[in-house]
């Protein structure tokens, strides 16, 4: 479906109403929807389309990953984790994810510097 203006406008608008605090809040979420539905108002489908693209964007703008060569110590963690939530917010959702291969490809790159 194609994207114009108006739907665009609306579903911006519906985003921004659905935040309380500056973090989403899921009865607003579900307000707006229910009531955009029941009003079934033209171009609803598509707005409700690119409202739910830009929720799924605002989600993941508040998600970290943490990833390791190792796994990290539970006080560095909490650390980073604090680090992270002080410059982008409380509401960070993190994830810590041990991968082998973080130090393989710093090494190869090492490698090809010198």
């Amino acid at each position: 479906m194609k994207i114009n203006k108006e739907i665009r406008q609306q579903s911006r608008t519906l985003l921004r109403s659905s935040f309380t605090d500056g973090q989403l809040d899921r009865g607003k979420i579900e307000s707006l929807v229910n009531s955009l539905i029941a009003k079934k108002s033209r171009n609803y489908m598509g707005v409700l389309e690119n409202f739910k693209r830009l929720l799924r964007l605002e989600v993941e703008k508040r998600h970290a990953w943490i990833e390791s060569a190792t796994e990290l110590n539970p006080e560095t963690t909490a650390q980073i984790i604090a680090n992270l939530k002080r410059k982008y917010g409380q509401d960070l959702m993190t994830e810590s994810v041990v991968n082998p291969e973080v130090l393989r490809n710093r090494l190869e790159r090492l490698q090809q510097q010198l």
